[in-house]
C-alpha cells in the first residue's frame, strides 16, 4: 500500500500518510493500536479508503508503545501537513487510549470536524510505559501524564498502585474476570484513591464539529460506557458547539470496531480472535459481532454526511 513516512525529528511528528488514487478533501488521523503501519493500522486504511477518506496513521512513536508525555503539538503539525496537502475536512479516529488522545487533541484543535473515540476515558490518563521491567510488561510512568502541552505535562489521574504492584493488579484482574488481559479494577482503584478532578477531565465541550464515542458495558479494560454517560452530562452542563452522538452497547468487548474493518484484519475468524481475548468476546459472540455490524453502519453514515 502506498505510503509516506513521518519522523518526529525530521517532521514533528511520527505516522504515515496512505493517499487515495483519486485526491479527496478529507482526511482522517488515525490511531489505532501503537503502530502506523501494522495489520491493524492497514486495516483501519483500508477500511477508510472505502469511505474516500484519505489516512494519516499517527502513533507516539516507532517501537515504543506506552503513553507518556506525547507533545499535543504533534497533531497541529501533522494538521498543518495536511492541509497543506488540500485537505479541508480533517476528523480524528483512535480506539482505547488514543481513543483518549482524538478526544484531547480535537479539544485543542478546532480545525478537527469530526472525533470518533471508541472506548475512550473521560480523563486524562496517567502515563504508562511497556516493554520489560522485573518481570513486568507494563507499569506507570514517574509523575507523568500520558500527554503534555508547551512542555508541560497535562493533569491527570494518578494510577492507585505503582510498579510493581500496577502489573500485579493487572495480572489479578485478568484471572478474576477471565480474560486475557483486563485493568478495569485498575481504573476502579485510580478513582476510589483519587477523585477525579476538574483539571484532569477532557474539556469536550472545546471541541468542534460531530463527536462519536462508542462503548460496551462489558469492557474489561474500563467503565467506558460510564466515562462516556459522564461526557454526555458535561456537554450538557457547559457551552459548547459540538455534537455528540453516543454509541453504547451491552455486549461488544473493548474492540467496538466496525466489523468490516475487524474482517479486514482477520479475514476468518475474527470473533474466535475476539474471544481469545476477552470473555464476553467467548460468552456472547454473536452480540458482539452484532455491535460491531451496527457501528459499522452507523460509522458508514457518520462518514457519508460529514
Amino acid at each position: 500500500m502506498k505510503h509516506l513516512y513521518f519522523s518526529p525529528e525530521r517532521d514533528g511528528f511520527y505516522g504515515a500518510y496512505y493517499p487515495l488514487r483519486t485526491p479527496s478533501h478529507k482526511a482522517m488521523i488515525l490511531m489505532l493500536g501503537d503502530a502506523v503501519d501494522d495489520a491493524l493500522a492497514l486495516a483501519g486504511v483500508r477500511w477508510l479508503h472505502e469511505q474516500q477518506i484519505a489516512v494519516l496513521a499517527m502513533a507516539p512513536a516507532k517501537k515504543d508503545y506506552g503513553h507518556h508525555n506525547l507533545p499535543l503539538e504533534r497533531f497541529g503539525t501533522a494538521l498543518r501537513w495536511l492541509k497543506v496537502r488540500g485537505h479541508k475536512q480533517i476528523g480524528i479516529f483512535g480506539i482505547s487510549t488514543t481513543g483518549m488522545l482524538a478526544l484531547i487533541a480535537a479539544s485543542y484543535y478546532p480545525e478537527i470536524s469530526l472525533t470518533i473515540a471508541a472506548s475512550p476515558s473521560d480523563f486524562v490518563m496517567e502515563g504508562f510505559y511497556r516493554g520489560h521491567r522485573d518481570g513486568a510488561t507494563e507499569w506507570p510512568g514517574d509523575g507523568e501524564s500520558t500527554v503534555c502541552w508547551q512542555g508541560n505535562p497535562l493533569p491527570y489521574l494518578p494510577f492507585a498502585h505503582r510498579h510493581p504492584a500496577f502489573a500485579q493488579c493487572m495480572k489479578e484482574n485478568a484471572r478474576a474476570t477471565h480474560n486475557l488481559v483486563a485493568s478495569r479494577a485498575l481504573f476502579d482503584d485510580a478513582e476510589r484513591q483519587h477523585p477525579l478532578r476538574e483539571e484532569a477531565c477532557i474539556k469536550i465541550e472545546r471541541i468542534c464539529g460531530k463527536i462519536v464515542c462508542i462503548g460496551a458495558e462489558d469492557d474489561a479494560m474500563w467503565d467506558t460506557c460510564r466515562y462516556i454517560r459522564r461526557m454526555q452530562t458535561r456537554l450538557a452542563e457547559n457551552p459548547h458547539t459540538c455534537t455528540l452522538e453516543a454509541l453504547l452497547y451491552t455486549h461488544g468487548t473493548h474492540f467496538v470496531l466496525p466489523q468490516s474493518m475487524v474482517q479486514n484484519l482477520l479475514p476468518v475468524g475474527s470473533s474466535f480472535f475476539i474471544g481469545l481475548c476477552f470473555q464476553a468476546g467467548r460468552q456472547h459472540p454473536g452480540l458482539c459481532k452484532t455491535t460491531r455490524l451496527d457501528i459499522d453502519q452507523h460509522l458508514r453514515r457518520v462518514l457519508a454526511q460529514w
